[in-house]
C-alpha cells in the first residue's frame, strides 16, 4: 500500500480501552499521519453514541453493519471484553482486515488458536495489545540486556470495577509475563503460585515464582486491591542490576562489581534509596540513570501496528507472542488453583 494512502481503521468496543484507541487514532489523523478513523462498533447504544459524538466518527451496533457501510477498512483495534475477542476477530479477519487485539489475546487457548488459524488463513496481521512492550523504559532496558538471571516484578493497582471479566493474572500480571518471556527467551521449567479473591469472585492478588530452563528465576506480584499504584520491574544479570519504573519511565543501572558483597535484597534497597534521592550515586556504587525518551506506550504501540500493516511485516508483539503469554498466565492460574485446594482455602 502506498504511504500516501491513509489506512482506514475502525475500533470495535467503546469502553475504557476502546476510547483510548479512538483518541490515539484521532490524534494521529489530526497530526497528518496516514491514517483515517472511519468507524466505531459497540452494542450499547448510549456508549456508542457518546463515543461517536466525542471522536466525530460513525457508530455501528455490529461489525457487519460497520463493514457494509464504512467501505474499505484496512485495520482495526479489538477492544471488546476478552471473552468476545475471537468472535469479533473472525468476521474482521475474513474481511481482510489486520488486527490489534487488546491483551490478553483471548480468554482461552482454543480461542487464541482460532484467531491465529484465521490470521494464517486470510494472511492477515494480528498484533497482541501488550502495550508495556512499547514503554520507553523497556525499550531502553533492552539495549543493556545480556544475561538476565533474576527478575522481580510488582504491578499493583487500586480496585476499579473494570476488567472484572478476568482475574488479576490476565488483567495485570500478564503485562510483566509477556515482557519477561521476551527478555529471557528460555522455556519455563517450574511454576509456583498463590492467589486469592478479595473484592471480586476472581483472584485479585497473586504471587508467582517462575524458574526457566536456563536457570533464570522470576518473581511476580500483582494486585488490583492495593492502596497504591506501583509498576516496577527489577532484574539482575552478571555485574549489573537494573531498576525500571513503568509509570515514571525511569531506568537505573547499578554496576554490581562496585557493590560486590551485597546480596540482591541489599542492592534493591540501595537502588530504591538512590532513586528516591533523585538518582545520585552513593559511595561504593557505580550508578547511572539511563536516558529514556519519554512517550505514550499506547501511541507507540498503535504506530508500530500501523507500520506493520503498511510494511506487511511481523509485528513487534505478534499473535504468537500473545498466545505464549496467555498460555503461561493460564498455567499460573492452574497452579493457583492447586495451591488453593491444597491449603483448604
Amino acid at each position: 500500500m502506498s504511504a500516501s494512502v491513509p489506512l482506514r481503521v475502525v475500533v470495535v468496543g467503546a469502553g475504557a480501552f476502546g476510547r483510548n484507541h479512538l483518541r490515539v487514532y484521532r490524534e494521529l489523523q489530526q497530526a497528518g499521519k496516514d491514517v483515517e478513523l472511519v468507524g466505531i462498533v459497540d452494542r450499547d447504544p448510549a456508549t456508542l453514541a457518546a463515543a461517536a459524538a466525542k471522536f466525530e466518527v460513525r457508530g455501528f451496533d455490529t461489525i457487519e453493519a460497520c463493514l457494509a457501510a464504512a467501505g474499505q477498512v484496512d485495520a482495526a483495534s479489538v477492544c471488546v471484553p476478552t471473552v468476545h475477542h475471537a468472535t469479533a476477530a473472525e468476521p474482521l479477519l475474513a474481511a481482510g482486515i489486520d488486527l490489534l487485539i487488546e491483551k490478553p489475546l483471548a480468554a482461552n487457548l482454543t480461542d487464541a488458536d482460532r484467531i491465529l488459524e484465521l490470521s494464517d488463513k486470510y494472511d492477515r496481521i494480528v498484533q497482541a495489545g501488550h502495550l508495556e512492550r512499547f514503554n520507553p523504559a523497556v525499550t531502553a532496558a533492552r539495549q543493556h540486556l545480556h544475561q538476565p538471571m533474576f527478575f522481580e516484578a510488582h504491578r499493583l493497582s487500586v480496585f476499579t470495577p473494570r476488567s472484572l471479566d478476568v482475574d488479576v493474572v490476565l488483567d495485570l500480571m500478564i503485562h510483566d509475563i509477556d515482557i519477561v518471556l521476551s527478555l529471557v527467551a528460555s522455556p519455563v521449567l517450574e511454576v509456583r503460585a498463590v492467589g486469592l479473591p478479595v473484592l471480586s469472585r476472581k483472584v485479585d492478588i497473586a504471587n508467582v515464582r517462575l524458574e526457566f530452563e536456563n536457570g533464570c528465576v522470576a518473581n511476580f506480584t500483582a494486585s488490583r486491591v492495593s492502596t497504591e499504584r506501583v509498576r516496577k520491574l527489577r532484574f539482575f544479570q552478571p555485574h549489573q542490576y537494573l531498576s525500571l519504573d513503568f509509570a515514571r519511565q525511569d531506568l537505573l543501572m547499578i554496576d554490581v562489581t562496585a557493590a560486590a558483597g551485597m546480596d540482591p535484597a541489599q542492592l534493591a534497597a540501595m537502588a530504591q534509596m538512590v532513586q528516591q534521592a533523585g538518582g545520585h550515586p552513593s559511595a561504593g556504587l557505580s550508578l547511572n540513570k539511563i536516558p529514556v525518551e519519554q512517550g505514550e506506550p499506547l501511541r507507540l504501540e498503535i504506530e508500530s501496528f500501523l507500520r506493520a500493516v503498511r510494511q506487511r511485516s511481523t509485528p513487534v508483539v505478534s499473535g504468537k507472542d500473545g498466545r505464549a503469554a496467555l498460555a503461561l498466565a493460564l498455567e499460573i492460574n492452574a497452579a493457583i488453583k492447586v495451591h488453593t485446594e491444597r491449603a483448604g482455602l
